[in-house]
């Protein structure tokens, strides 16, 4: 069968390229199409257009690119019609995805497959009619997601497990113990991967570990984040640099301070203790539209599948140096709250489970298009 594909960053080609792997298991007959990276092209297939021609986020460089953005839908629709696929797998990206979806069932009637919920509860959740209204299937890698489409919205979809929790695993299960000797035991510092995210967090973090002499601050360097760009920050303050070994990296430290994200998630997974730290523009008013339009409690991945503050989450008028000082203090080796951080990550991994989120979903596809499942 052929299956054509979206992915619109770097963590949906990592995705989408272990789906397709997936894919052609269940299905040896497989062809693929796809707007994707480098990681997809490596499983096969033709790609149509590279992610990064896709990748603006944010509403000034969405508006200064909004031609070529719109110039990339429509390209991308008529390669569809024209290829025409046995399904439309779309990999998270909502604000393009989700009117490929549209047009697809509108315009060709074809079966549009959803491998990664865009996050819609925790806001803009009016989208949920968009997706009623579109998505054949929805195949959730976050346990908590069921309960918000079929408890709130009456939209059955189906949990496959979580990649990150299979990642995680099978590099702990394969991992040999090699890391760099600092000297010290090791403070992991995860600045976020965009470098906005890195130029708000990266100096407060640093800030705050100068009062823990006894450990060695290590940061996490990011795909696609050259070394002079962390220069201008780490000089002269002892944080080491190491780059593609965030996992290596996690699997060595005594503690670790996180830009919300995936990582929190790695970290907690790794059973590390964390404080989560995410620097906001005009703080107060990120606390109140926190507290009064988004959805959720939380912002890191641990907490909202937990269901509970598991972690400590230091947010817009909450982040400063004092407070991410006072929490890490509590979590590194003989902190007050360092046993009930990792009692909490014990349930955060029981409600992950430890199915294979890119094999169930292929599975499940498959089926389906073999008329074996709804």
């Amino acid at each position: 069968m052929k299956y054509y594909l979206i992915a619109g960053e770097a963590s949906g080609d990592l995705h989408a390229s272990r789906l397709m792997q997936s894919l052609r298991e269940h299905d040896p007959e497989a062809e693929f199409r796809f707007f994707g990276g480098d990681l997809m092209a490596a499983v096969g297939g033709t790609r149509v257009r590279h992610y990064r021609e896709l990748a603006y986020m944010g509403f000034v460089p969405v508006l200064l690119h909004l031609p070529t953005i719109l110039s990339n839908m429509r390209s991308c629709k008529r390669d569809i019609a024209g290829w025409r696929p046995d399904a439309v797998v779309l990999i998270d990206y909502p604000g393009f995805n989700l009117g490929i979806a549209k047009y697809v069932r509108a315009a060709l009637g074809l079966p549009v497959f959803y491998y990664i919920s865009p996050k819609i509860w925790a806001w803009k959740e009016y989208r949920i009619k968009n997706i009623k209204r579109d998505v054949s299937r929805m195949f959730c890698i976050l346990p908590f997601e069921t309960d918000f489409y079929e408890g709130r919205h009456g939209y059955p979809v189906d949990y496959v497990g979580n990649p990150t929790a299979e990642e995680v695993a099978a590099f702990r299960r394969g991992y040999d113990g090699r890391f760099p000797d600092f000297g010290r035991p090791v403070i992991a510092l995860l600045a976020g991967s965009r470098r906005q995210e890195i130029k708000d967090n990266l100096p407060a973090m640093i800030e705050a570990v100068q009062a823990f002499a006894d450990y060695r601050p290590v940061l996490a360097g990011a795909p696609g984040i050259e070394r002079g760009y962390y220069d201008r920050f780490i000089s002269g303050t002892g944080v080491e640099v190491v780059e593609n070994m965030t996992y290596p990296l996690l699997a060595n430290a005594a503690a670790a301070l996180v830009t919300s994200g995936t990582a929190t998630l790695e970290t907690a997974l790794f059973g590390v203790p964390q404080v989560v730290c995410y620097e906001t523009p005009i703080p107060r008013l990120i606390a109140f539209l926190r507290r009064h339009v988004l959805k959720v409690r939380y912002i890191s991945l641990v907490n909202l599948i937990a269901g509970r503050e598991v972690v400590p989450e230091l947010v817009a008028d909450t982040f400063t140096v004092a407070n991410i000082r006072r929490c890490l203090a509590d979590i590194l080796p003989g902190g007050s709250a360092r046993c009930a951080q990792t009692e909490g990550y014990a349930e955060v991994g029981r409600r992950l489970g430890t199915g294979c989120a890119p094999d169930n979903a292929a599975r499940l596809m498959v089926a389906a298009l073999r008329g074996g499942g709804r």
